[in-house]
């Protein structure tokens, strides 16, 4: 089983380990493009801020995110493990899990980093992948071939990515979609969802089951005590 994640706005504030060694990363096939994406990055945040922040997405409260883009060869690294946080990792808890199981079934993916082991060290950064680039565009697009061609996609995926992170890397997948329930009615709420999902991701990591097929995961989540159903090429869970 693979869990695949996004990852999140909310970073450390900074790391504590070596500066950054991207040839050392997981999935060496994807250094080129890293140091593409990363080049094109520092070329914009050592430019115009309103244009860099233009580029990026950015408020004006976020200026220091820009100057930290430029600092990223240099900066103190740390494992994407304690990397992430916000609702879906505080729900998550990689802290507390083992770690040769996350550094065998999780990929987080990165705008700039493309598909991140837990085990990975690389700084704190601000780049979403939904930013284009000068001379690169669309990042979703800069990454799929490459994502496509370096990625594993045996056993059993679960897709448990937003949308824009989605459309980098699109295996056969099953995707985990979270639904509130009322009155005979399901809606999506996106805050729950994130922390629902945090919480299933970490009860699959923790528990003994590793299921092989989409039927399989079901029948674990409700042996977990979700309430979960298979929905075509989805595995629709309700949450409380």
């Amino acid at each position: 089983m693979l869990i695949l994640l996004p990852p999140s706005e909310g970073k450390a504030a900074e790391g504590d380990g070596p500066p950054l060694d991207l040839a050392g990363l997981a999935f060496p096939e994807l250094t080129r493009t890293r140091e593409r994406v990363l080049t094109a990055l520092e070329r914009v945040c050592a430019g115009r801020e309103a244009r860099a922040r233009e580029w990026l997405g950015l408020s004006p409260g976020q200026t220091g995110e820009i100057e930290r883009n430029t600092r990223l060869r240099d900066a103190p690294t740390l494992p994407a493990a304690r990397l992430y946080t916000g609702v879906l990792y505080d729900n998550l808890g990689l802290a507390d899990l083992d770690p040769e199981r996350t550094a065998r079934s999780v990929l987080i993916f990165s705008g700039l980093w493309g598909a991140l082991r837990t085990t990975d060290h690389v700084p704190p950064y601000r780049l979403a992948v939904g930013a284009r680039l000068p001379r690169l565009g669309a990042l979703a697009a800069v990454w799929r071939p490459v994502l496509t061609a370096a990625l594993p996609t045996e056993g059993l995926i679960v897709d448990m990515r937003s949308a824009p992170y989605a459309a980098a890397w699109r295996p056969e997948a099953v995707r985990v979609r979270v639904f509130r329930e009322q009155d005979g009615r399901r809606t999506v709420v996106s805050h729950m969802a994130k922390a629902t999902r945090g919480a299933v991701a970490r009860d699959l990591l923790r528990g003994a089951a590793d299921p092989a097929t989409p039927e399989e995961l079901v029948k674990t989540l409700l042996d977990l005590g979700y309430t979960a159903e298979l929905n075509g090429a989805d595995v629709d869970v309700i949450a409380g």
